[in-house]
């Protein structure tokens, strides 16, 4: 606690300081144009990874990424339709990342021995784990796990579409919905290209390995 309460002692003698009046600005209401979904892992920082200040994403985070479908309602339900109805912003990102313990998890649930809400949590990523058995066999170790993660974000983006007020906006052209995964070991971070069947990097440069015709990853090199 010593080192929180030493960094909130700096924030207010420097950093607040040195920004003063972007925060009497931000304190009249928010106006983010993103919606950033992403893992409750504490090695991702979304601002850190997009180098964006405050009030410029309004972030939801979990487990695992998850979107529940509509019909679950719950706290990622809300966020979801505040962030498009109330703060109407134009992109929402689902930002996986390597190395996710929940996608191990999912992998082998004797992990989950003695975690029974992350358990049932979990349920909602059984698309995924279904999709993993049905097509992913001839993947092990990393490759499986890398694998996962990037079929969890793309079944995720199916869910976020069963939202009725990010359907609405969609359909009008108001909102742009996109995968991504971040390589916490290398700062990289890739996008999904539905035209083009893979993952690719964000800032140009080729990154991974095609999906097969119905976007599914069969060979992975984050």
């Amino acid at each position: 606690m010593q080192k929180l309460v030493q960094g909130i002692h700096q924030f207010q003698t420097q950093v607040f300081r040195s920004h003063q009046a972007l925060f009497e600005e931000l304190e009249h209401g928010q106006r983010p144009e993103t919606l950033f979904v992403t893992c409750s892992d504490s090695r991702i920082n979304p601002n850190l990874i997009t180098q964006t200040g405050p009030g410029e994403l309004f972030i939801l985070r979990n487990v695992g990424n998850l979107i529940p479908p509509y019909e679950s309602m719950g706290g990622m339900a809300a966020g979801i339709e505040f962030a498009v109805e109330g703060l109407q912003v134009r992109d929402i990102i689902i930002c996986g990342h390597s190395n996710c313990g929940a996608m191990q998890a999912l992998l082998d649930p004797a992990k989950l021995e003695g975690l029974p809400a992350t358990r049932a949590w979990l349920s909602h990523a059984r698309k995924t784990e279904r999709v993993m058995g049905e097509s992913y066999g001839h993947l092990h170790g990393n490759q499986l796990l890398h694998a996962t993660v990037e079929e969890n974000v793309l079944e995720q983006l199916e869910n976020l579409r069963t939202h009725p007020s990010v359907a609405k906006a969609v359909s009008t052209g108001m909102l742009h919905l996109h995968g991504w995964v971040y390589k916490i070991e290398t700062g990289e971070v890739f996008a999904f290209d539905p035209d083009r069947g893979q993952y690719t990097s964000v800032t140009g440069t080729e990154g991974l390995a095609p999906l097969d015709p119905d976007h599914r990853a069969t060979d992975l090199s984050i």
